[in-house]
């Protein structure tokens, strides 16, 4: 977040205009047809009925805008955010409300979803004016696009010295009609100083091993060393955070960086953010302690939870990293610092989505919704009385001691003016059970499943987008390689075939974003193809199909065609020409979701190890270099890209593997924690190198950095080790 002084003075006088409570004014009624049914975005769906005459981004409502000169009303969310919901409910179902939207503005819903591209602009406008951001986000706009006022949620009535939703609106209006000419220089200042804040120039700044400690120290700081965790409420998994210190951990052999990793899985997967009975965790924690969620479910928070908890099996099960029998702190969940527990936290998420988040085709859906018949975690929550009617006596006793239940609760929603009581979150107060206990558990979990899967389900979006697709991709493909499940190995492969039938144009080697209801859209973002690439090479490197790896290069070919800055390196959000963008932005900030430049920069050079495709690397590099500033000076913004440092630090280990009948020889290899290394076969569009190896005993591996080779081997135990040393 920021805050640009330059925008708040310039925006300063309409900052105060917009929170004076000023006298109502009477609005006329007017009809309406909502346009918003025409559209795929379960979100926009979410908003066809009410009385606000919404447009969709998009030329008709612009045209609109210039015509009469009217300010622009932009508002932008996603189907499954709470406080979008609480909004709707005060605001756009509001009549009168409504009646004014239209009368004085073109109104435009946006799923930022569907289109990042345009919500990463305004986010930046927001926080410019206000130092903070969040959903919904909610802008006034001229008929060119230019933000000139920004917030987020706005209340129904006047509160806090904010001025009501309605008093914005009206002020909005008037210093829309009495100091047009103001409004204009506002926008188009606030337009300069996001140009600026967007265009980075590259350095020559030297990249070395100093940057991933100074970024560690950093972390370091930030950890909470009671709840596990960096920072404190709102609690966000962020999980590149934690992928990095792990990282980092084993690469300058810094036990407390691993431990603190380790204690926040713990900690993560023994609060109520865990659903403790479906699997898969909520989008983030309300507290420090991880005990009370915000409901919803994303896909791409899921995704990467996989590959953290995987990392986390692979460090604590190997003795040979550290001495991880004294976990930090106390009063952890279950199974502290346990390899089998984390890889049950793997298969429990992934369960979660093949059940529940999983198209008939094989695509994954996005998301599962906080509420459920109009309140917030009303599927996830007990009350003690329910659980004292379901469960037998000692099945009760049991659970009601390892979950912690009270009769009060320990969840209310304060957003909502009449919450349900007594409302109970699940997380794990008291792990220690005897055995008997423990199938006590067992059964009454069984129990408490089967009713809540007979309540009203939280809304789920079904929107199918090949970026989050692309995460959960390679997260299922990793853990088949890791855990050697072959369901996983079925769940990846349709994936893919899903994504390349429905969102992939192999003629013009074209990848869409979103597919919904049997249409794609017509949206081409770098994000799609940076984590479809990632998540398709994860899939190669677990099966070795070289079908595979050609479609990782034709995606990789068309991102560079399309998104690239040759010149000063990164790459662009969106392809060039778009023309309902004000800006062409280079996203760096990883934050819930990871940048494209981030995930786009490690593809590259792991598929440049596999392919020695020199332009691979190079426009890999570029972009490191490219953001070295931020890396020095605000590491905390860019944990992922940071992975992608220590990644270019060193030459890679290549592990060719020769022959068919590997399985046993992929398991090996993936099943050791060496995160700097790449898996390839001698077959399909690999380095010539490898290809040039030595055939006879296969299948066996070498394994290789730069030209050498250690001698080959079949032996499993001598593999491991080989791929372990540093």
């Amino acid at each position: 977040m920021f805050r640009n002084p330059n925008v708040l003075t310039a925006s300063l006088w309409l900052l105060a205009a917009v929170t004076r409570a000023d006298s109502p004014i009477t609005v006329p009624t007017h009809s309406h047809t909502n346009r918003l049914a025409r559209e795929k975005s379960p979100y926009l769906l979410q908003h066809q009925h009410n009385p606000v005459d919404w447009f969709a981004w998009g030329d008709e409502a612009f045209a609109k805008a210039r015509k009469e000169n009217k300010p622009i009303f932009l508002s932008i969310g996603y189907s499954t955010c709470h406080w979008c919901h609480v909004m709707e409910r005060e605001s756009f179902e509001n009549q009168a409300t409504a009646d004014y939207l239209n009368a004085h503005f073109v109104s435009i819903k946006v799923d930022r979803e569907e289109r990042p591209d345009v919500d990463k602009i305004y986010m930046t406008a927001v926080q410019a004016m206000t130092g903070q951001g969040g959903w919904p986000l909610n802008c006034f706009l001229t008929p060119e696009l230019k933000p000139f006022f920004c917030g987020t949620y706005f209340p129904p009535e006047a509160k806090y010295g904010r001025g009501s939703f309605m008093q914005v609106l009206q002020q909005i209006a008037k210093v829309w009609e009495e100091r047009h000419g103001e409004v204009l220089e506002s926008a188009q200042k606030l337009q300069e100083t996001l140009d600026h804040y967007t265009s980075q120039s590259p350095t020559n700044m030297v990249l070395s091993p100093a940057l991933l400690t100074n970024a560690a120290v950093m972390f370091k700081q930030e950890f909470d060393h009671e709840n596990g965790g960096f920072g404190g409420a709102p609690k966000f998994p962020r999980p590149s955070q934690p992928l990095f210190l792990l990282r980092y951990g084993t690469r300058f052999h810094d036990e407390e960086a691993v431990k603190m990793v380790l204690q926040t899985c713990d900690k993560m997967a023994a609060g109520g953010m865990y659903d403790q009975l479906g699997g898969g965790f909520a989008r983030y924690s309300v507290d420090a302690k991880w005990l009370v969620p915000h409901f919803e479910k994303m896909l791409y928070d899921n995704a990467q939870l996989v590959n953290l908890y995987l990392d986390a099996y692979l460090i604590s099960g190997d003795s040979n990293n550290f001495s991880l029998s004294h976990p930090m702190g106390e009063g952890r969940g279950e199974g502290s610092h346990s390899p089998a527990h984390y890889a049950a936290i793997v298969r429990d998420i992934i369960h979660y989505i093949q059940r529940d988040m999983t198209h008939s085709g094989g695509g994954f859906y996005s998301a599962e919704d906080a509420d459920s018949e109009g309140k917030e975690g009303k599927f996830y929550c007990w009350t003690k009385e329910e659980l004292e009617k379901l469960l037998t006596h000692e099945e009760f006793k049991v659970t009601i001691h390892y979950f912690g239940i009270t009769k009060e609760g320990n969840f209310l929603d304060h957003s909502d003016p009449h919450p349900l009581p007594n409302q109970n979150v699940l997380s794990i107060v008291h792990p220690k059970l005897t055995a008997e206990e423990q199938t006590l558990l067992a059964s009454a979990k069984t129990k408490m499943f089967d009713v809540r899967s007979k309540r009203v389900r939280p809304h789920l979006d079904d929107k199918i987008l090949a970026s989050w697709n692309g995460l959960m991709l390679g997260a299922i493909a990793r853990a088949y390689a890791v855990l050697g499940n072959e369901t996983y190995r079925t769940s990846a492969e349709k994936n893919l075939a899903f994504i390349e039938s429905k969102l992939w144009d192999a003629k013009t080697k074209t990848l869409y974003h979103r597919w919904r209801d049997g249409e794609r859209d017509t949206v081409q973002l770098l994000d799609a193809y940076a984590y479809l690439l990632s998540g398709v090479l994860d899939l190669y490197e677990a099966t070795l199909d070289p079908k595979h790896l050609e479609f990782a290069i034709a995606l990789a070919d068309s991102m560079l065609a399309k998104f690239q800055d040759p010149k000063d390196g990164g790459f662009y959000e969106s392809p060039a020409g778009a023309q309902d963008l004000i800006l062409r932005v280079k996203e760096d900030y990883d934050g819930a979701e990871p940048s494209g430049n981030s995930i786009a920069t490690i593809a590259l050079l792991k598929l440049a190890a596999i392919t020695e495709r020199k332009e691979f690397k190079t426009a890999a590099e570029k972009t490191i270099q490219h953001f070295a500033s931020r890396l020095h000076e605000l590491p905390q913004a860019v944990p992922h890209l940071l992975l992608a440092l220590d990644f270019s630090l060193e030459e890679p280990k290549r592990a060719v593997i020769i022959g068919d009948d590997n399985k046993s020889l992929l398991h090996a290899i993936h099943s050791v924690y060496q995160p700097n290394k790449v898996v390839l076969s001698n077959q399909g569009p690999v380095e010539e190198f490898a290809k040039t190896l030595p055939t006879k005993d296969a299948p066996m591996v070498y394994l290789c950095t730069g030209t050498a080779c250690q001698p080959p081997t079949k032996d499993l135990e001598k593999l491991k080790a080989m791929v372990r040393q540093k």
